[in-house]
């Protein structure tokens, strides 16, 4: 289950750094952060829980950017605007979850007032 998104005025947590991987690393599917490397299981769920937790905290701010970028095409005072269809269809989303990222977004831009629902689930 998702944890809520922290509030705007709430510091947040520094998860452990999400650092890119050489190239050949990333070709061999084996690999992933140096994970399979690591020998005693007290580190490896350690690190493993590390970067768990890093994941989630940067797929929850992804989509509180996406949500804030739905509120911004959809801005009904832009002409060239965008209809919850049209913002569904190049996110991939329902026109229902679209509404619901464009309702977010807006609450976000207007300072968060409503991030105490936390994640959007997708529908």
């Amino acid at each position: 289950m998702a944890e809520p998104t922290p509030r705007r005025d709430a510091p947040r947590l520094r998860p452990a750094p999400l650092l890119f991987e050489p190239t050949a690393a990333a070709a061999d599917p084996e690999h992933f952060f140096d994970l399979e490397s690591i020998d005693d299981p007290r580190a490896l769920l350690e690190r493993a829980t590390e970067l768990t937790l890093a994941f989630r905290v940067a797929a929850d701010r992804a989509m509180e950017f996406q949500a804030m970028a739905a509120a911004q095409l959809a801005d009904p005072r832009h002409f060239d605007r965008l209809t919850a269809a049209d913002i569904a269809e190049r996110a991939e989303w329902t026109e229902d979850y679209a509404k619901k990222m464009v309702e977010f977004g807006r609450d976000l831009l207007r300072g968060g007032e409503g991030q105490d629902q936390g994640p959007i689930e997708p529908s």
